[in-house]
This record gives structure tokens, sequence and C-alpha cells, in this order.
């Protein structure tokens, strides 16, 4: 009874918390000058990603690569094809031209380097530098290409009062759903071993899932509201931070072995389910709802070759 306790209250947190990082968001990247879709990226998208960086961390400690691993590759598989399905759904999800001309080939590029580290199978701490050497790399670019956009356009000075209202708003979202997320994820796993489910099908499944949460309830509030600008940034920036800083801090934190089942079959379908987001979204530059049917059907396709073959 504790445990289902624990999942309701943390879906509560979820949704919740989910509207008020949107809102927050929104406020934020007026008062910062900066576009929501790179508030999308940031805040949003690596602020959803706590759970799943405080998970792989903790399971990598416990001795347990195929929750740490799984949890990562499985995320990235849930926030395409679930969570970016279940938004097209509720609204087209509208692509911006000139962000995903640059964000795109960086999530590509994050994707193939993770995939290259995980078939290298030694997730080492040099690994782990090289990623969160990537990351920061990549953020530094992205403010930058962002100032000078900006400038280049003359925006209006930033409003000041807008950061103090929009900040508040953001941080108490990220408290409510990342409270959320552990307490979903430390009653789903409760259950799990009660099941007597194997570990990599737990971190493919109930831990990826359950860690992405935050994503699925800030894309579908974002969608909701018409934001598709920072549903897609959300999904893309949380898949970047995914690889190069959970993987990359994990490898740092305690270096680990990738799973043979992972690398023979699931890292293949995060590859397959990244190259189906750059494609749909560069194809007429939005998500449609039959394309968001589509992504919902290729993970329900996904779980079914999955949980036979990890049971």
């Amino acid at each position: 009874m504790s445990d289902i306790l624990l999942i309701l209250g943390g879906l509560a947190g979820l949704v919740i918390g989910g509207e008020l990082l949107v809102r927050g968001a929104v406020r934020t990247a007026g008062a910062l000058g900066v576009s929501p879709l790179i508030i999308g990226l940031t805040l949003v998208g690596f602020g959803t990603s706590t759970p799943e960086l405080v998970t792989s961390v903790q399971a990598a400690l416990l001795g347990s690569p195929g929750v740490a691993v799984g949890n990562i590759v499985g995320s990235n598989i849930c926030n395409i094809l679930l969570i970016l399905g279940v938004a097209a759904l509720i609204r087209p999800v509208d692509a911006e031209p000139r962000g995903l001309r640059r964000d795109g080939p960086a999530l590509a590029a994050a994707t193939l380097i993770g995939l290259a580290a995980i078939l290298w199978g030694d997730l080492g701490r040099v690994v782990g530098a090289g990623f969160v050497a990537a990351l920061l790399g990549y953020l530094l670019w992205l403010y930058a290409s962002e100032r000078r956009r900006a400038d280049a356009a003359n925006d209006p000075a930033p409003e000041r009062k807008g950061l103090w209202s929009g900040l508040p708003l953001t941080l108490a979202g990220l408290a409510l759903v990342v409270t959320g997320a552990d307490w979903l994820v430390t009653a789903a796993i409760a259950l799990a071993q009660v099941w007597q489910v194997s570990d990599s099908l737990i971190g493919l499944t109930i831990v990826a899932v359950g860690t992405s949460l935050p994503e699925l309830t800030a894309s579908v509030a974002a969608a909701a509201r018409g934001r598709g600008d920072v549903a897609l940034g959300n999904i893309v920036g949380s898949n970047i931070f995914n690889i190069l800083g959970i993987l990359g801090v994990t490898a740092l934190v305690e270096p680990l072995a990738a799973p043979a089942e992972i690398i023979a079959f699931d890292v293949w379908v995060m590859v397959a389910a990244t190259a189906a987001l750059i494609w749909v979204a560069a194809t007429g530059a939005r998500v449609t709802r039959g394309e968001g049917a589509l992504l919902l059907g290729g993970y329900g396709v996904y779980l079914g070759a999955l949980i036979p073959a990890a049971g």
C-alpha cells in the first residue's frame, strides 16, 4: 500500500511541477532575452533530466550497470517515441527551422558518440571527462550563438521583473518533478523486485519511463499551451544531456561496463529513434498527429520485443 501511495504522490508532483516548470521557463526566457527554444534545451531539458542523473549515479555506485546504462538509453528512447508521440497527438509540435538546423546535428553527434562509447563497452573516467567537456562546450556555443542572434535582431533589453517572477516558478517546478520522480521510481523499483523482474528490464522500462515522467509532464504541458518549441527543445535537450551529461558524470564517478544485451539491441533502437525524430521534425518543420501516432506505435513495438527478451 505504501508503494502505491508513493506512486500516486509522485504522479501528482510531476503533473503540478510540469505546469509550473513550463510557465516559469517561458517567463524566464523573456527576462533573459533568449528564445523559449533555448530555455527548453537548458533549464527545462537539462533540469527534467536530473532524476536520470541521480538514478544512474546511484545505480553505478551500487554495482548495477544494467540500471545505470539502461536508464540513459531507455530514457532517450522513451523521450522520442513515447513523450514526443503523446505531445504531437495533443497538438502538432512545430519545429523552429533555425533551431533544428543548429540542434539537430548536435543531437545526432551526441547520439553517435554515445553509440561508439557503449559499443566500446568500457565506460571509464577518460570517456566520462570527454563527454562532460563536450557538453560544456556545446552549452557555451549555444549561448554565444543565441546572443549573437539577439544582438543582430536588436532585441529589446531583458525585463528583469520577469526574471525574478519566472525563476521561482522554474525552481519550484523542478523541485516538484524531481521529488515526484524520486517517489515514483523508488516505489516502482520496489514493486519490480517483488515481482522478480530482471535488472536490465528495470533500467530500460520502469526506471527509464519513471525518470522520464518530468519530460513527459513538461512536454505535454508545453504542447497543451501551444509552446511546441519548448516541448521539442525539452526532448532534444534532455537527450543530449542524458548522453553527454549523465553518462559522462556517471562514468566519472564510477567507471562501468555497458551490458551486452543493451549493446546488442537497445542502443540501436535509440539510434533509430533519434533518426526518426530528426526526420519527422525536418520534413515540414513539425511533428504531426499522424507522425506522433507512428512514434507511439514504435514504442509499443519496442516494448513488445523487449519484455519477453529481458524477462
